[in-house]
Parts: C-alpha cells; sequence; structure tokens
C-alpha cells in the first residue's frame, strides 16, 4: 500500500486543527428555535394548542382583538404575472394576558382556532 504524499498529509493534519479550534466556537451558536409556551395556573399552553385548551389552562385574556391578515401568494418561478398576488384574508386572534408584576406580558396569536405563536414583552399594536 502506497503512503500518502507529503504535501496530503499536512493538509490532513492542518484541517483537523482548524476543526479542533472551531469546536468550542460551534458550541456557542445557537441551537434552533423553540416554541415559546406560556405557563398558566391550569397548565402550559404551547402552539397548536385550541382555543379551549388555551381559555382551560390560562382563563380568558386580558384584551383581544380580532382582525384579517393578508395573504400574499409569491409567482412560481418562470411565471410573469402581476405578482405579489392577494388572496382573501385570514381572521387572526391576538389576546394578550397579564401575568402579574414582574413577568412580561404574553401576546398568543390565533389562527383557525389554534395557537400559531407566543410571544412575550410586545406591546399591543
Amino acid at each position: 500500500m502506497r503512503a500518502w504524499p507529503r504535501h496530503h498529509r499536512l493538509a490532513s493534519t492542518a484541517l483537523l486543527r482548524g476543526v479542533a479550534l472551531l469546536w468550542p466556537l460551534w458550541a456557542l451558536l445557537p441551537g434552533p428555535a423553540q416554541a415559546e409556551s406560556l405557563r398558566c395556573e391550569g397548565g402550559i399552553a404551547s402552539e397548536g394548542d385550541s382555543r379551549l385548551a388555551l381559555v382551560n389552562k390560562c382563563g380568558p385574556p386580558v384584551l383581544a382583538d380580532s382582525y384579517c391578515a393578508p395573504i400574499e401568494i409569491l409567482p412560481p418561478r418562470g411565471f410573469s404575472r402581476n405578482y405579489p398576488e392577494y388572496l382573501p384574508c385570514q381572521p387572526t386572534d391576538e389576546w394578550l394576558y397579564d401575568r402579574g408584576p414582574g413577568n412580561l406580558q404574553a401576546t398568543v396569536r390565533l389562527r383557525a382556532g389554534r395557537v400559531i405563536s407566543i410571544h412575550y414583552g410586545e406591546t399591543p399594536r
């Protein structure tokens, strides 16, 4: 069996040293985004919960707002129509939960009767 040429051995050694130096930095990078949840007296509400489950776990919101969120359709590749095109809007609810002194307010967004997002610290728009 033939041995690797010297320049190949040096390149692989340098690569291993580079990986060893960068490994600690990689560990500091943030992981995948985690879905938020809302801890309430009746349980923990999270994305995907139904409206009924949210009310059962957290009670009624302090404030509630309903609006119609526009849906934008992007053009397919190579298609030359006037875009963006908007479809009829999608009914959306935003519920505000005041979690008491020392805690951030939670805004829960619902579509089609399901929790789609939970955000903390945002003031209602």
